[in-house]
């Protein structure tokens, strides 16, 4: 970390410059962070998906001089920045990129070597002094499903506030070993990451979050940041398993999640379990629970979940294995977390209980409003978005409608711009809808249609390995994933489980059509936002003649 500070003094950094961090998750992109907070500057990090006009705009924006790429594609776009003048500097933080001959590039060990200069180290000491709570500490740029991406301005003061917050709820320490496997360029993980170190637990890395499962044993962590998706999959998957499993084995398996379910139920209310469900529950753990555990390395004891709709369904199920969930909810403009479970209690469907020292209102159209010392400074470079989300008293408007109970439990209901209008004048929450098909083990991806149309569609990405599994046994036969999608068979197979699954949604929300697709949402094709949030603007251009079909003859 000093010797990144360093190099930075070395080459002509100067206090509240801003550096910018490309790259996936390594150790490298902490410590590189780090240098950049002790060289008193401001570390800016950048998607390492990030569309190139996005990464130009964000170079541009926050006036960028210096940039650590992660691998060769950052890399190799960073160089394309250097050769348009609007970065002046690469670093490379993956020793095995190739830097292509460039004079202005070098690998992150020899940036770290410059480091090795007295005078920078007397010019570190001398801005440490210096230090204040209001100085900036990062720009975070929003993902942003519309419009441009704004850069939210975090202090220090921000951060101690969130961690003071966070001892108050939450126990982390020396003994936990926490993956890294949310994006760095995320608040979440971010500030996340730096809480866990703060704390004395070790942070392990992993750059490609699809092998988490694939790790997660030998990591063996006691901690893990994840998005809903991560568990949605799981549950489909140990779903599926069940499913085949012989007589016995799934009426083990029922009797042990009916356990299961009963000691989450005791444990939100507060009561003590009785004699015979303490019994019971360890049977059920020995029997079953424990080795669902092991899946997950066997040690988890505090899992954060955040960044989407978890449906009650799979939160219950996993809570009544004996995963301790936090389900939570926050946004990059309140230093991530605004509310998350208690130990003592909670209540399924909530997304919890404000950290102390955060209010929590209600507004116009129940739109949930913060105030909180996590609360961001504003949006860099756009004093109009930033009176634009701030009420005259202190409130940050969050953009989502919600709801308060008299515990002072929260509730998400959808984001108030992306909740859409039939041409009936009913309003479809799209998430809600999306988040109770989504958790099918057949279904990948879902995008809900329905803005001024008289009903609802879907777009739905199935997921190929189990939809293929599906056509073996049923001796189905086909040439190509297009062929596949189109088959009779396999319509009818999804019109079933779509309509089993929507039962529970109110007539007017239930997907009336829907049109498989051969190829998923995608970053690359701007259908996505970094954190894997659909753009729905894109995706409904992108495949206007698919939905004008189902519009065609409804």
């Amino acid at each position: 970390m000093d010797g990144c500070a360093r190099a930075l003094i070395r080459g002509g950094h100067q206090p509240g410059e801003m550096v910018g961090v490309y790259a996936r998750n390594m150790p490298e992109w902490t410590q590189a962070d780090l240098g950049i907070l002790a060289a008193r500057g401001v570390s800016v990090p950048i998607y390492p998906t990030s569309a190139p006009d996005q990464v130009s705009y964000i170079v541009r924006d926050a006036r960028i001089g210096v940039l650590f790429a992660g691998e060769q594609p950052q890399f190799d776009h960073a160089l394309e920045l250097l050769s348009a003048g609007e970065i002046s500097r690469i670093v490379a933080l993956d020793e095995r990129v190739d830097l292509r001959g460039c004079r202005q590039a070098c690998h992150f060990q020899d940036f770290v070597a410059q480091g090795d200069h007295p005078p920078s180290e007397q010019e570190q000491r001398r801005r440490e002094a210096l230090y204040r709570m209001d100085d900036l500490l990062t720009l975070i740029y929003t993902s942003g499903t519309t419009g441009e991406p704004k850069g939210v301005m975090l202090d220090f003061a921000n951060i101690a506030a969130c961690f003071d917050m966070h001892d108050r709820r939450l126990d982390v320490g020396g003994g936990d070993v926490s993956l890294c496997m949310l994006p760095l360029s995320h608040v979440f993980e971010r500030i996340w990451t730096y809480y866990v170190l703060c704390r004395g637990a070790e942070n392990v890395y992993i750059r490609d979050p699809q092998q988490v499962m694939d790790v997660i044993e030998e990591v063996r962590p006691t901690l893990m940041c994840a998005v809903p998706r991560l568990y949605e999959k799981a549950y489909a998957a140990i779903q599926a398993r069940v499913a085949k499993a012989p007589p016995l084995s799934r009426a083990l398996f029922a009797w042990a999640t009916k356990v299961g379910t009963r000691v989450v139920a005791s444990r939100q209310t507060g009561s003590s379990l009785s004699l015979l469900l303490s019994l019971q529950r360890a049977l059920a753990d020995r029997l079953v629970f424990r080795a669902l555990r092991g899946r997950f390395g066997g040690r988890t004891r505090l899992l954060p979940v955040a960044g989407a709709r978890l449906g009650d369904e799979v939160n219950l199920f996993f809570q009544a294995m004996g995963f301790n969930i936090k389900y939570g909810y926050g946004l990059t403009e309140t230093t991530a977390t605004v509310c998350c479970y208690e130990d003592a209690r909670f209540k399924l469907g909530s997304i919890g209980t404000p950290l102390d020292g955060i209010e929590v209102t209600l507004g116009d159209r129940n739109e949930l409003l913060v105030r909180a010392p996590t609360v961001m400074r504003g949006y860099y470079n756009k004093p109009d978005a930033t009176r634009a989300v701030m009420t005259d008293d202190g409130f940050l408007r969050t953009g989502d409608a919600g709801d308060v109970d008299a515990q002072g439990n929260i509730y998400f209901v959808e984001r108030i711009k992306e909740l859409m209008k039939t041409s009936y004048g009913q309003y479809v929450a799209p998430q809600l809808v999306e988040g109770t098909l989504g958790k099918d083990p057949f279904i990948d991806q879902i995008a809900v249609v329905a803005d001024a149309r008289h009903f609802v569609s879907a777009l739905i990405v199935p997921s190929f390995e189990s939809l293929e599994e599906y056509a073996r046994s049923i001796n189905l036969q086909y040439h190509s994933k297009a062929e596949l999608l189109r088959h009779s068979a396999v319509v009818e197979f999804f019109e079933a489980r779509i309509q089993a699954l929507q039962q529970e949604l109110a007539r007017f929300q239930q997907v009336k059509k829907f049109t498989l697709l051969p190829r998923a949402f995608s970053v690359e094709m701007g259908e996505l936002t970094p954190t894997m949030k659909l753009r729905r603007s894109i995706i409904e251009a992108n495949y206007r003649d698919e939905i004008e079909g189902m519009y065609a003859t409804g």
